[in-house]
């Protein structure tokens, strides 16, 4: 593992983490840093390198943009029939992404915001390296929620360093973490502080921005391996034994007929920030569960 917490500190999620995408035609391939009254603050964040400058897209471009989104979308969605006509339990190409309907057209289709921050908020002080089009190639950031306190670190692929602390918040300081459907492949995540700033990230599963907005809106509750019976903790060894040794970390989730959820994230090709999940249900024995009604 390349990095560990506090002694007396436990590690609940961990999950990739970056600046999210616009996925609208207008802000396609874009993102804005912006204050309350929508004007850019790149250059008002300290320590941030120079980053690329966007704008809002043509309707040329836009048709431009959906015509190619259709044809890759339309890729993975004949290899997943190849592989569902052989036989195959899924694919690391995933499902075809499905968007929905936009929840803040405002932040989504006409403008497209993964910073909001007034002078001297939180959201201000998250690190430069979030941003792809800033950090070095190669370079990968995740997001880590413990039991006091949610980091971000920065890893290098391929590598065996240590893990950088990037920045820390205390739990008591977030005040809510939204799931935003409108997202490539429904993993965005909005990070809202409680000083009302905000930022939006791809986590890159749908299940990790689902359990950070479950987690800290008080719907569901995460347990530390610490907290697993003997029991629990054998078959969560044998469940990662079987995983890719790139595979993260395990999150254990307590469903609401008090069987556990664990989960595990893999990569589905290094450098590319998307993510296949794989899981398995156990009882407080650790001997395989049933789902129950309302438990997913």
């Amino acid at each position: 593992m390349d990095w560990y917490p506090s002694p007396e500190e436990d590690v609940l999620l961990r999950t990739a983490a970056k600046f999210a995408t616009g996925m609208a035609p207008a802000v396609s391939g874009s993102r804005w840093f912006r204050d309350p009254e929508r004007k850019d603050i790149q250059e008002e964040l300290q320590g941030w390198p120079p980053g690329p400058a966007y704008e809002l897209r043509s309707a040329g471009d836009k048709a431009a943009r959906r015509t190619g989104r259709a044809l890759l979308v339309g890729i993975p969605m004949v290899a997943n029939i190849i592989a569902n006509f052989g036989g195959a339990a899924g694919t690391p190409l995933g499902e075809v992404p499905v968007r929905g309907r936009p929840q803040e057209p405002e932040n989504e289709v006409q403008d497209f915001p993964v910073m909001w921050a007034a002078p001297g908020t939180l959201a201000r002080t998250v690190p430069w390296q979030l941003d792809p089009a800033r950090r070095p190639e190669g370079y990968a950031t995740d997001l880590v929620l413990t039991d006091r306190r949610l980091l971000f670190l920065g890893t290098r692929w391929g590598t065996l360093e240590k893990a950088e602390e990037l920045a820390e918040f205390p739990r008591d300081s977030i005040a809510e973490a939204r799931q935003m459907k409108f997202s490539e492949i429904n993993a965005d995540v909005r990070l809202t502080f409680t000083d009302g700033s905000w930022v939006r990230l791809f986590t890159g599963t749908p299940d990790s921005a689902e359990r950070l907005d479950q987690v800290l809106s008080g719907k569901v509750k995460l347990l530390a391996e610490s907290a697993l019976s003997e029991g629990q903790r054998e078959r969560v060894a044998r469940f990662m034994a079987d995983l890719p040794k790139t595979a993260h970390p395990p999150t254990c989730t307590v469903l609401r007929s008090g069987i556990v959820l664990v989960e595990s994230r893999v990569s589905v090709r290094a450098g590319s920030g998307i993510f296949e999940t794989h899981s398995i249900l156990m009882d407080d024995a650790g001997s395989p569960a049933e789902p129950l009604p309302g438990d997913l």
